[in-house]
């Protein structure tokens, strides 16, 4: 997830005509795998993964972060040893444990037509991920723009939407723009929000192309 983050960041500082070191950016990758990093004037300074990828957000399979007194107790009660724990953790958690699918655009149908555990479901992923970016603010002691990459945040107006309004107490406010209405890198925050907010596409392998014609150049290749 650096790489998608490194190179989110870098294409909001594009956008805004302004240098990624003079801003506060709070980056969020959402897809299968989901976080949220605070590049904080170029550097990455805080992300909601922590150890291992299972901290933080909610995820397609992954639970996220969990009391680990949650943990002790499936393991005391109900006699689960620690790897089939940590293979219901990360395989069969997060969304498809609360709505019995981990596919958000299905997800995002079923609530639509009323499901009451697609509802939950989504409603738990945008309380976590609202609360992940506000953390990461907090982490920069502000915020000058939001990106949205990923399967989810690249392709889901309804999660972008959301996210905004659930961070309009820090200045954002949400705009109309679709997924469906362009394939380009493009703000979707209205445009008198205080807070940019940005859809962007990622581009992880035009990071380690850069980061590694640099090691090239410098001639710090390992041979």
């Amino acid at each position: 997830h650096g790489l998608s983050h490194d190179y989110s960041s870098q294409r909001v500082a594009v956008l805004l005509g302004r240098a990624r070191e003079d801003l506060r950016i709070v980056t969020c990758h959402l897809g299968s795998g989901t976080s949220a990093a605070a590049v904080d004037h170029g550097r990455c300074v805080d992300s909601t993964m922590g150890f291992t990828p299972l901290d933080g957000l909610v995820m397609a399979t992954r639970s996220g972060s969990v009391d680990p007194g949650a943990i002790l107790w499936l393991q005391q009660e109900t006699g689960l040893d620690a790897a089939e724990v940590s293979k219901r953790l990360e395989q069969h958690s997060g969304l498809i444990a609360l709505a019995g699918t981990n596919r958000m655009q299905d997800i995002e149908s079923a609530a639509a037509s009323g499901d009451a555990h697609a509802v939950l479901a989504i409603d738990v992923y945008i309380h976590r991920l609202v609360a992940g970016i506000a953390a990461m603010a907090a982490s920069m002691n502000g915020l000058d723009a939001v990106a949205f990459s990923g399967g989810v945040g690249e392709r889901s107006q309804l999660i972008r939407r959301r996210a905004m309004r659930g961070l309009a107490f820090l200045g954002v406010s949400e705009g109309s723009v679709s997924s469906s209405e362009t394939d380009a890198d493009t703000v979707v925050s209205a445009a008198d929000s205080a807070i940019a907010a940005f859809l962007v596409h990622s581009r992880e392998e035009l990071v380690i192309a850069a980061q590694t014609t640099a090691l090239l150049t410098e001639g710090t290749v390992m041979r």
